[in-house]
């Protein structure tokens, strides 16, 4: 993906603030601090376009990002810690699962998961949500660089052998290194194709 502009449009805290202009969306899923903003710095190649923050449950809104001028990168609030306690995390959490519901242009969603500590058990809540929705989803197993190639290998035999995700398509990634980055690109390109021509 040649990327020519990113930019931020808008922090939505409801419906009525997403942007109207119809560009397809990929969505960014996943628990507070497992790396959501870097993720999306490295596939615009920007350092800071997306702010990250070493506090878990910094992203309180939707946070729009467009590309090109043709597609939205889209970080949603992680859930689990949360400043603010117990209301403010279920509200953020229903600001999230209305979006991913009921958004029209929303074509596929990027789950992360920390790979030094596995699926959580809220990640499998969510996993076990995205795969009763018709949206297409993929996993993307982050912070690679902080384990060794064995345990990063004995991380993921232990997934697979799980049996709950053996079969669905993952990705390991870096923000360090950038590894794995062409290979979300990969996979983001095709669903936002159908997207727009879904929205035709």
């Amino acid at each position: 993906m040649l990327i020519r502009s990113a930019e931020f449009v808008v922090g939505a805290v409801g419906k009525a603030d997403e942007p109207a202009d119809g560009l397809p969306e990929i969505a960014f899923s996943g628990r507070s601090n497992v790396g959501k903003s870097s993720l999306i710095n490295r596939l615009v190649r920007r350092k800071k376009l997306a702010r990250t923050s070493s506090t878990p449950g910094k992203t309180q809104q939707l946070n729009f990002y467009r590309i090109n001028g043709e597609f939205y990168l889209v970080d949603l609030p992680g859930y689990g810690f949360v400043h603010g306690g117990a209301e403010l995390r279920g509200r953020i959490g229903q600001l999230a699962r209305k979006y991913v519901e009921k958004s029209s242009q929303l074509g596929a969603v990027i789950q992360l998961i920390d790979a030094r500590h596995g699926p959580t058990a809220l990640d499998l809540t969510m996993i076990d949500w995205l795969q009763e929705s018709p949206r297409p989803f993929l996993l993307v197993f982050t912070k690679i660089d902080k384990l060794s190639r064995g345990k990063l290998k004995r991380q993921l035999d232990q997934v697979a052998s799980a049996g709950k995700l053996a079969d669905l398509q993952f990705v390991t990634f870096s923000a360090v290194s950038g590894e794995g980055t062409d290979d979300i690109w990969e996979w983001i390109e095709p669903r936002l194709v159908a997207r727009e021509s879904g929205a035709r």
